[in-house]
């Protein structure tokens, strides 16, 4: 059996690594970024060894996936090329590659990746799955007593780079019918950010990786949204959080001023909330310093995910989309998704997202249904985890679909094999 290389290949993150291991071999942006101080584009270093010599203050950004959609193959191509010879170190004329794919992708689009897989890189055989029935294959293997494992049955809310997606799955197949999407992930709430900043305090416009960074690590989702708006108002705060921007002298990477004291406001308890909700001065922006308060930006960034309207779209939120995806599910199924509910991608990492996301279905689900919801243990890693166990099943070579049938059937006929 040849060498099996998984890749998940994300808007934001490509995970890749061989076929059977624990974790991927490398974790890198799908992107390339030219640093101010540099001439040309460079290949970002893997997240595990960031290095903190490049400053990349205001770097310029070429992402291959917009939107969900590979647009640019020369880019994607010159990333790739990159990943397996100087951090995979394999040989695709050799190996089969189990590729991941968002659900919904249109055919000019999937012909363009066959076309990179087998005509540039020549690889042996290609096997292209969704995420979500990989989450799936990787949770029901993990809990094999659960319901998930019994009925072979999920829900599955991947809210990653470029969209967040509710995709029911029964036997490893997403129902596609029945898969609904808000078109908000990572990068919109990071430029959401943005211009919340750029608007109040100092121009982080082109400071793409900083407020990336600072979204990351202040960001989370209010459970009591009038009650943390009107704490917020008050001056004196605990909903406030520093983050400092880099100077480029001392640091060239941005960082939290007093991380324990930016996580305190999430252990109070409803009393304390009433006691701190006292009137403040409210102070102004001061422009010298080089950082910038977060307040109420902190929650109302990932408050999107649930109010699309704040963003002017006219889009159901998180809780709504959920049950419109079970909604279109057969009525033997309903029960059943309720009650496994799998939350994946990077973008489910803000805090208290689960415990808001149960509060708002509840009223929405009918009384005799139970609602459970569970976070993977590592919602960016999740994907691929479920992806190196398929490579590592028996009949993994048999659901390839080989170069010699792509060069014979072509692009279309060969996708069926895949379900999609």
């Amino acid at each position: 059996m040849s060498n099996i290389v998984v890749l998940d290949n994300g808007g934001g993150l490509i995970k890749a690594g061989q076929g059977g291991e624990r974790d991927p071999t490398t974790v890198i942006p799908n992107c390339l970024y030219k640093p101010l101080s540099s001439k040309k584009f460079l290949h970002p270093s893997p997240l595990t060894t960031l290095s903190d010599e490049i400053d990349l203050t205001s770097a310029a950004v070429r992402r291959p996936i917009d939107r969900g959609y590979l647009i640019n193959s020369d880019l994607q191509r010159e990333i790739w090329s990159h990943l397996f010879t100087s951090l995979l170190h394999i040989t695709p004329s050799s190996s089969s590659l189990l590729l991941t794919e968002a659900p919904l992708s249109i055919p000019s689009v999937q012909r363009t990746t066959d076309e990179l897989v087998f005509e540039d890189f020549g690889f042996s055989s290609l096997y292209v799955a969704h995420p979500q029935s990989l989450v799936h294959l990787y949770e029901a293997s993990r809990q094999p007593d659960s319901i998930l494992s019994k009925t072979q049955c999920s829900l599955v809310v991947d809210c990653g780079f470029s969209f967040t997606h509710a995709v029911p799955v029964l036997h490893n197949f997403t129902l596609n019918h029945a898969i609904k999407r808000i078109d908000l992930g990572g990068k919109a709430f990071t430029n959401y950010l943005k211009e919340l900043v750029s608007y109040r305090s100092i121009n982080v416009m082109d400071e793409t990786f900083l407020v990336d960074d600072a979204k990351e690590k202040l960001c989370f989702v209010s459970l009591d949204l009038l009650r943390d708006l009107r704490l917020a108002r008050n001056g004196n705060n605990l909903i406030k959080s520093t983050y400092v921007l880099p100077d480029g002298v001392t640091h060239t990477k941005g960082y939290v001023k007093d991380p324990q004291a930016a996580k305190r406001f999430l252990s109070l308890s409803e009393k304390e909330h009433v006691v701190m909700d006292k009137v403040g001065e409210r102070r102004k922006a001061d422009m010298n310093k080089n950082e910038i308060d977060l307040t109420n930006e902190r929650f109302l960034v990932p408050e999107t995910l649930f109010q699309p309207a704040d963003l002017g779209m006219n889009q159901a939120g998180l809780a709504e989309c959920i049950v419109r995806a079970i909604n279109s599910c057969h009525s033997c199924l309903q029960p059943v998704l309720y009650q496994s509910i799998i939350l994946t991608g990077g973008s489910t990492l803000f805090r208290q997202l689960k415990e808001r996301l149960e509060g708002e279905l509840r009223p929405l689900v009918p009384d005799h249904f139970d609602v459970k919801i569970t976070t993977q243990e590592d919602p960016i890693l999740g994907v691929w985890r479920g992806g190196s166990l398929l490579a590592s099943s028996p009949d993994f070579e048999s659901m390839c679909v080989t170069k010699a049938e792509y060069e014979e059937l072509g692009s279309a006929r060969c996708r069926r094999r895949f379900f999609h």
